[in-house]
């Protein structure tokens, strides 16, 4: 026993542990810094939530953007089409025409008919032209017909008849020469008569052709000397004009426009 107690481990000693523990403390700190740490899966999927939202929010606005450009393209489309037939509409009064045994002008409350002259280069030849406000299968529109170039008095009266057929009853011919300008839903037809607006069907306002002899209808319809119908020309003529819903402009619009003969120019 005595012997037995007498064996014993000798002691380590203190500054050995401590180095021995500093080194491996430092060891374990190296390596920590040698391996890159990787992301947590919840950092993942909190990252992968974030770029989804700046794409939806970027895809959001590249749309915006492009249905503000696609409004912006049909409400010019709409604008030209507007101005291109209001032009035309100015077009057709300007050329109007003062002819023996032909009317100018005439409003019958329905279709707007015009004899004026033709537009085609080196064609001396008068045309008639209409306009009217007609249901199709796309809606009410604005039309405008024209005939072909005339140069007798006999195809010029059958054109006019022509005219006023179409604007009621078109056949499959007449549809043909007719161009559907926008939709409008109603317009109104003023003439500038003695300092005043009056309305076409008044009594006043009434377009006659004078009188010819039987055989005057295979004469040429321009260059006929007689008694021209400038007195039933208007002084000016207005037009109210209102567009169908969802067009480039709302609300009613005003055209003027006064006859060059009397000097007074357009508006």
């Amino acid at each position: 026993m005595n012997a037995l107690r007498c064996i014993a481990f000798p002691p380590f000693p203190r500054p050995a542990l401590r180095k021995a523990q500093a080194r491996g403390v430092l060891s374990v700190h190296m390596r920590s810094l040698r391996t890159p740490r990787g992301f947590t899966l919840i950092e993942l999927l909190v990252a992968l939530v974030i770029m989804a939202l700046m794409a939806l929010m970027s895809w959001r606005g590249i749309d915006g953007m492009l249905r503000t450009q696609e409004q912006t393209r049909t409400r010019a489309d709409a604008l030209l089409v507007l101005q291109t037939a209001l032009g035309q509409w100015g077009a057709d009064l300007d050329a109007m025409l003062a002819l023996p045994t032909a009317v100018p002008i005439d409003w019958d409350g329905q279709v707007l008919r015009i004899t004026r002259r033709s537009s085609a280069p080196g064609d001396e030849g008068a045309l008639v032209v209409a306009w009217t406000r007609r249901a199709t299968p796309s809606g009410a529109q604005w039309l405008r017909w024209q005939s072909p170039p005339l140069r007798t008095r006999a195809a010029w009266q059958q054109a006019w008849q022509q005219a006023a057929q179409w604007a009621r009853n078109p056949g499959s011919a007449d549809q043909q020469r007719e161009v559907a300008l926008l939709p409008i839903d109603g317009w109104q037809i003023f003439y500038f008569r003695g300092n005043a607006w009056s309305n076409p069907l008044s009594s006043s306002g009434a377009a006659q052709p004078t009188s010819a002899s039987p055989g005057a209808a295979g004469l040429p319809l321009l260059g006929t000397p007689g008694t021209t119908a400038t007195s039933t020309m208007p002084d000016g003529v207005r037009l109210l004009l209102t567009p169908s819903p969802g067009q480039a402009l709302a609300g009613q619009i005003t055209r003027d426009w006064a006859s060059p003969l009397l000097g007074g120019g357009k508006s």
